[in-house]
C-alpha cells in the first residue's frame, strides 16, 4: 500500500500516470474533497514538520507555523496582521489554514489557484519568511541532513526538490480538515440535542433574516460556509478613504493642501492602498473586495476581516447589521439587518457551534512535529 502511495504522490508531481483511488472519508459537515493523487503518510509527514521548521525563513527565525499558530486556530489571534521576517508587520490579517484544501483559490485576493503554488507565497515574499529565490529556499532544505531520508520516503524517484517542499507542504495542508461540529452533527446527522435554544435560533437568523447564507453557503450534504467569491463590505474602501484623508495638511482656517509622498522619498512613504481582488485582475468591479472566508471554526481564529480590523465575533455581527461601509462599490448583498440584542446574541452563539471535534489533535500534531526539529 505504502508503494501506491508514492506511484500517487509521484503522479501527482508529473513523474508517473496512474488511476486516482479515493481517499479517506471526510468529517461530517465537509464536501467531498476536490479530486486528485492521495498524499503519503511520509509526505503529510514531512509537510508537518516543514511547516513547523523556521530553518526555512532566509535568516532562520520564521515558520508557516508562527502566523499559522496551531494553537490558535492555525491564525494568529494577538495581532490584527501577524508579524513577518525581521519584525515586519504584515500586510493583512492571517487566515486559517483550517479546511484550505477545500479552497479553489487562495490569499484573501485569490491570485493563488492551488496549495502548491500558494505555499512559495510566504515562503519568497519579503516581509514574511524572506527567501531570494525558489532555489535559494531548495538550498536551506538540501543544507539540512534530517531531511534527506524523509524526501526520499515521500518522494522516492526525485529526492529534496523544490517540487517536493510545495508538494509536501500542500499534502500536508489537505490533511488539516476540520469538521463533525455540533452544527454538523445537528444539521447532517439529526441529532437535534447538540443545538442550544439559541443556537437554532441563530441558524435560523443565518438562514433567513441575518442573510449570511447569501455568501456563507450551506450546502444539503455538506458546508464550507463560502461561496468562495469576492466582495466589496466597505472595510478595504475605508481604509484607503482614511489613509489618504491622512495626507491631507490644513494650512490655514478651510485651506488645505494634498501631500505628495513622491515628492518627499524617505521623508513620508505610506503604504499603498490595499486594493483587494483588483490587484490580481484590475478588473474595477474588484475594486476593494476580498474573498469569502470559510466559517467554520471562526470562533478560534479572531481577529477578524482581511485586515484584522474587527476584534471579535460581536464587532462582526454588528458591522453586517449595519449594511457593511457603503461606497460606490459595495456589494449589492449588504443591506441594514435590523437586528435586535437578542438576535445578534443568537447569531453568535451559533457561530461558535462550527468548531470542528479535532482542532486540538491537529495542533497538538503540529506542535509534536515542532519538538523533532533541530535547530542547532
Amino acid at each position: 500500500m505504502g508503494t501506491l502511495r508514492r506511484l500517487l504522490a509521484a503522479a501527482a508531481l508529473g513523474f508517473a500516470s496512474v488511476p486516482v483511488l479515493a481517499g479517506p472519508p471526510e468529517p461530517l459537515g465537509l464536501p467531498a474533497a476536490p479530486a486528485g493523487a492521495q498524499p503519503s503518510p511520509e509526505q503529510v509527514d514531512l509537510g508537518r514538520k516543514l511547516f513547523m521548521d523556521r530553518r526555512l525563513s532566509r535568516n532562520g527565525t520564521m515558520s508557516c507555523g508562527m502566523c499559522h499558530v496551531p494553537e490558535q486556530g492555525f491564525a494568529v489571534n494577538e495581532l490584527a496582521t501577524a508579524v513577518g521576517i525581521e519584525g515586519q508587520s504584515l500586510r493583512r490579517n492571517t487566515p486559517t489554514v483550517l479546511n484550505v484544501g477545500y479552497q479553489s483559490l487562495l490569499f484573501h485576493d485569490g491570485r493563488a489557484t492551488s496549495l502548491e503554488e500558494q505555499v512559495w507565497g510566504p515562503l519568497l515574499a519579503a516581509d514574511e519568511m524572506g527567501n531570494l529565490t525558489r532555489e535559494a529556499a531548495l538550498a536551506r532544505v538540501q543544507a539540512l541532513p534530517e531531511y534527506r531520508p524523509l524526501f526520499a520516503a515521500a518522494f522516492p524517484s526525485a529526492g529534496v526538490s523544490a517540487a517536493g517542499i510545495a508538494a509536501a507542504l500542500a499534502a500536508y495542508e489537505r490533511t488539516l480538515q476540520s469538521g463533525n461540529s455540533r452544527f454538523d452533527r445537528f444539521y447532517f446527522a439529526g441529532e437535534r440535542a447538540r443545538l442550544s435554544e439559541a443556537e437554532r435560533h441563530g441558524l435560523e437568523l443565518f438562514r433567513g433574516k441575518g442573510r449570511c447564507v447569501a455568501c456563507h453557503t450551506i450546502g444539503g450534504t455538506g458546508a464550507l460556509f463560502t461561496d468562495q467569491a469576492f466582495h466589496n463590505t466597505g472595510v478595504g474602501f475605508a481604509k484607503a478613504r482614511a489613509a489618504m484623508r491622512s495626507l491631507r495638511v490644513p494650512l490655514a482656517p478651510g485651506v488645505e493642501t494634498q501631500l505628495d509622498p513622491a515628492s518627499m522619498p524617505g521623508v513620508f512613504s505610506p503604504e499603498p492602498p490595499d486594493l483587494g481582488r483588483f490587484e490580481v485582475t484590475r478588473e474595477e468591479r474588484d475594486r476593494y473586495a476580498y474573498k469569502t472566508p470559510s466559517l467554520r471554526n471562526v470562533a478560534l481564529t479572531a481577529p477578524y476581516m482581511h485586515d484584522g480590523s474587527l476584534a471579535t465575533l460581536e464587532q462582526v455581527i454588528d458591522f453586517y447589521d449595519r449594511g457593511g461601509i457603503d461606497n460606490p462599490g459595495r456589494d449589492p448583498l449588504l443591506l441594514p439587518l435590523g437586528l435586535t440584542v437578542e438576535e445578534k446574541q443568537a447569531l453568535v452563539a451559533f457561530l461558535r457551534a462550527l468548531t470542528g471535534d479535532n482542532v486540538d489533535q491537529l495542533a497538538a500534531q503540529a506542535r509534536a512535529a515542532a519538538s523533532t526539529v533541530n535547530f542547532r
